[in-house]
């Protein structure tokens, strides 16, 4: 495995051992909030680099974070970007089209599902989209009982609570999360506004609160009868891509690797009917 700076710097590219041959690839997209993290974390490092070492080249994007002077659109813009460059190099990298998606964690699985709604039609899309433990939603529906006695159950782990969830969103926009435009909250899509949208694998943490926002997206992608994946990772709670140590860490890539070698797919499996 190696990898390259590209892009001006915005992207660092992992390579596979086998790189003359087409091969499945992810654009990816770290967490932090949209305010943290950096393209050295583990969340963006460590799974580039065991993607990398499971055959999936990775194209992980070090987007501006928001802050004074930086807010919605800078991130997204940068992860819209990111896919245009991309895609732009998909055949010079002997990449499959048919088996790149864009994905990303926590506040980067936002980007990345957002970045699929500004991507213009027609145009070079991603053939899937990988969203691990995503925020989605600035205003989450309460947690049902039995995720709510979990994170009661586990005070470090009850840290995405309503106040917390909307000031992050502020904080991402600059203002109120009432007038964010679509692609900065994709929770609040409706099914019309998803017709097109690809394939998804979503990987949720268990004990999360961040899950009731995925599992609100993935309903409304079945309801646009888009394709869709929901994987609970049994015993987490969220970030845990950014804990290499923890055995979830490699179940998840071996699960992401597995998907991406697999496209293109068709079926709507694995859905949660209402959260817990």
């Amino acid at each position: 495995m190696s990898w390259t700076s590209q892009a001006e710097g915005l992207i660092r590219f992992y390579d596979t051992a086998a790189a003359d041959a087409p091969r499945p690839a992810l654009l990816w997209l770290h967490g932090g909030g949209f305010a943290g993290g950096s393209i050295d974390m583990p969340e963006a490092d460590a799974v580039a680099r065991g993607l990398a070492a499971r055959g999936i080249a990775v194209a992980s994007v070090d987007y501006r974070l928001a802050g004074p002077g930086t807010r919605y659109p800078a991130p997204s813009d940068d992860a819209v970007a990111a896919w245009h460059w991309f895609a732009a190099h998909l055949e010079a990298l002997h990449l499959d089209p048919s088996r790149t998606a864009i994905g990303g964690a926590s506040a980067g699985g936002n980007l990345a599902a957002g970045a699929l709604l500004r991507l213009p039609h027609p145009g070079p899309r991603p053939a899937a989209a990988v969203l691990a433990y995503p925020t989605l939603l600035a205003v989450q529906p309460l947690p049902g009982p039995a995720l709510r006695a979990a994170l009661d159950a586990d005070p470090d782990a009850d840290r995405f609570g309503p106040d917390v969830v909307r000031a992050m969103y502020e904080g991402f926009l600059g203002g109120p999360v009432e007038r964010a435009p679509l692609a900065a909250v994709p929770g609040t899509a409706s099914p019309e506004d998803l017709a097109g949208y690809p394939p998804v694998l979503m990987v949720n943490g268990d004990v999360d609160e961040l899950r009731v926002s995925g599992e609100h997206f993935a309903r409304l992608l079945h309801a646009a009868g888009r394709p869709v994946l929901v994987h609970l990772e049994p015993g987490t709670t969220h970030g845990h891509l950014n804990r290499p140590g923890e055995a979830a860490f490699g179940a998840t890539l071996e699960r992401i690797a597995a998907y991406l070698h697999g496209l293109p797919v068709t079926a709507v499996t694995g859905l949660p009917v209402a959260h817990a």
